[in-house]
């Protein structure tokens, strides 16, 4: 059985959150709304674009609007790696990886045009076999169709999943890997607060994981 690692985007391979912020912070300045923190920031990554914007709007008491969202989108691609970069040892945590023989995809809630936006600027997108995005299907994380869909662009029908791992900061990572039969890692390094691990193995430090999954790899 061939050993599949996915990987979560933000807040895992990627610190994205200065520039999501900046993207925000522009969009609210721009319709005359009030800025947020890192941190606030933070606790919007997870869900999805079109959820960061909604609660960030949610949070200055203003209504949706899809010309909001698509405001948002086209700033902060046209900004994405401005101050984005690799956690600390995710580079040679995956260069490991791809040498103990794990094939690599990314399965990230952000929409794929962005996303390879942000992997080509970092140099991470040649160590990839595939990137799926939130919109690359018709769902996305907690809803484990998203790593289903994941493991078929590697060519991988769905029974291929139990030599799956997939490595996430957020609880969707957590639950769409075990409702899509994956074994999930979390990811203690990025955003989510550590309860979102719900019992799965953690990996401290990007420098963990080839160990880690090492204990995981089908024999």
């Amino acid at each position: 059985m061939e050993r599949i690692c996915l990987l979560d985007l933000d807040g895992t391979l990627l610190d994205s959150a200065p520039d999501i912020r900046g993207a925000l912070n522009r969009l609210m300045e721009r319709h005359g709304m009030a800025g947020f923190t890192l941190p606030e920031v933070h606790r919007m990554i997870g869900n999805g674009v079109k959820v960061t914007v909604e609660q960030a709007l949610a949070a200055r008491d203003r209504p949706f609007e899809e010309a909001l969202l698509s405001s948002f989108v086209a700033d902060y691609e046209a900004h994405a790696s401005d101050e984005t970069r690799p956690f600390p040892g995710v580079l040679d945590a995956l260069e490991a990886l791809r040498a103990e023989g794990w094939r690599l995809a990314v399965c990230t809630n952000k929409p794929v045009r962005a996303a390879r936006i942000v992997l080509e600027g970092c140099g991470l997108l040649p160590l990839l076999d595939a990137v799926a995005g939130g919109d690359s299907f018709a769902v996305r994380k907690p809803d484990p169709g998203h790593l289903i869909g994941t493991l078929a662009m590697l060519e991988l029908p769905p029974e291929a999943a139990g030599g799956a791992v997939m490595v996430g900061d957020h609880s969707n990572d957590v639950r769409s890997a075990r409702a899509a039969g994956v074994r999930p890692v979390f990811a203690a390094w990025g955003y989510g607060p550590p309860e979102m691990a719900e019992g799965a193995p953690v990996a401290q430090t990007p420098a963990e994981l080839p160990a880690i999954l090492r204990g995981l790899a089908p024999r």
